[in-house]
C-alpha cells in the first residue's frame, strides 16, 4: 500500500520486493537507498505526474537500441522509480572514443518521427522541471520551431526573464530555420537533455546515460547540448561520433541552433543570464 509520506527506502522495498538495509540521503530525491544483501540502488521521485512514466519509458527506448548503456529499471510506479546504482571513474580518452561510436549508434537506431515520444511514454513529458511536449512533426525545422523552441520564448516572456520585444529575435531565426538546419535528416533516436551531469562515466570503462527527457529528434541537437554544458574528453567523445557516423558539412556553424532549446529552457527556469545567452546565440545565428 503506497503511503503519501512514504520514504526513499520504503519506496525501494516495496517496488523490488527486497528488503533495504540503509538509505543515504533518505530524505531526499534522488536518494541512495541499500538493499538487504547491500546492493546499491537509486531511488527517485517523479516530481509531477506523469514524470516517472516518461523517464522509465525514455530509458528502454535508449536502450533498446542496444547502442548506449543506460542503469536497469528495477520497479517503478507512478510516484516512484528504482534503476541500479552506477559506480564511476574519471573519464578517459578510450572511454570517450568508444562513447562517441556509441552515440551515433544510438542516434542511427531512429525514431519514427520528428517529436516521436518513447514507446508508453506520455505526450506531456519534461525536461528537467519544464514541460516538454512531444508531438509528431512533417520536418525537423517546422515541429522544432514550434515545440522547442518558440514555447520556451513564451514561457521565458512570461516569466520575465525574456523582455517582450526580445520574442522577435527568436521568431526570425524560426522563419529561417529551413535555410539553417542544414541538409535533411532521418529522426535520431535522442537522448533529449545531454548534459554532463547525464553522462556517468563508469567504474567498467563503458558510458551510461541517465535522466533522459528522450524523444524523436535531430541528432547535432544531442551533441550541442554536450558542446553547451562541457563535457570531458569531448574532443574525443566527437571524433569518435565522426568516425562512426560523420556529421553533415557546415554542423559546426549550427551548434548554436540547436543550442536554443536548452539555452530558452534554462531561461525559464533558471533566469535573465540564460536569456542573455539564447539571445546572443540567436543573433549570431541570424548574422550568418
Amino acid at each position: 500500500m503506497v503511503t503519501r509520506d512514504e520514504d526513499p527506502g520504503q519506496a525501494a522495498s516495496r517496488l523490488t520486493g527486497r528488503p533495504v538495509g540503509a538509505a543515504r540521503g533518505a530524505s531526499g530525491s534522488p536518494a541512495e537507498v541499500l538493499l538487504d544483501d547491500g546492493t546499491p540502488v537509486m531511488v527517485k521521485r517523479g516530481e509531477a505526474p506523469g514524470a516517472v512514466r516518461a523517464e522509465v519509458a525514455g530509458l528502454r527506448w535508449l536502450a533498446a537500441a542496444g547502442a548506449v548503456r543506460l542503469p536497469a529499471v528495477l520497479g517503478h510506479d507512478e510516484q516512484w522509480m528504482v534503476i541500479e546504482r552506477v559506480a564511476t571513474r574519471r573519464p578517459d580518452a578510450e572511454a570517450a572514443l568508444r562513447f562517441g561510436h556509441a552515440l551515433a549508434a544510438l542516434h542511427a537506431s531512429g525514431a519514427p518521427g520528428f517529436g516521436a515520444a518513447p514507446p508508453g511514454g506520455p505526450e506531456e513529458a519534461y525536461i528537467g522541471r519544464a514541460p516538454l511536449r512531444n508531438v509528431l512533426g512533417a520536418d525537423w525545422s517546422g515541429w522544432y520551431a514550434e515545440h522547442r523552441v518558440l514555447p520556451y520564448v513564451r514561457g521565458a516572456v512570461e516569466h520575465g526573464t525574456l523582455r517582450p520585444g526580445e520574442a522577435a529575435v527568436f521568431e526570425r531565426v524560426c522563419a529561417r530555420l529551413p535555410e539553417l538546419a542544414g541538409p535533411e535528416e532521418p529522426p535520431a533516436r535522442l537522448h533529449g537533455d545531454l548534459w554532463n551531469g547525464n553522462v556517468l562515466w563508469g567504474a567498467d570503462g563503458e558510458v551510461r546515460l541517465i535522466d533522459p527527457a528522450a524523444h524523436g529528434g535531430h541528432r547535432e541537437t544531442d551533441l550541442a547540448m554536450l558542446q553547451l554544458f562541457g563535457c570531458p574528453c569531448l574532443g574525443h567523445v566527437l571524433a569518435g561520433y565522426q568516425e562512426a557516423a560523420p556529421l553533415a558539412d557546415g554542423w559546426r556553424e549550427r551548434v548554436g541552433v540547436h543550442q536554443l532549446f536548452p539555452l530558452l529552457v534554462h531561461a525559464v527556469l533558471f533566469g535573465r543570464g540564460y536569456a542573455e545567452q539564447a539571445l546572443t546565440v540567436a543573433r549570431g545565428a541570424l548574422a550568418v
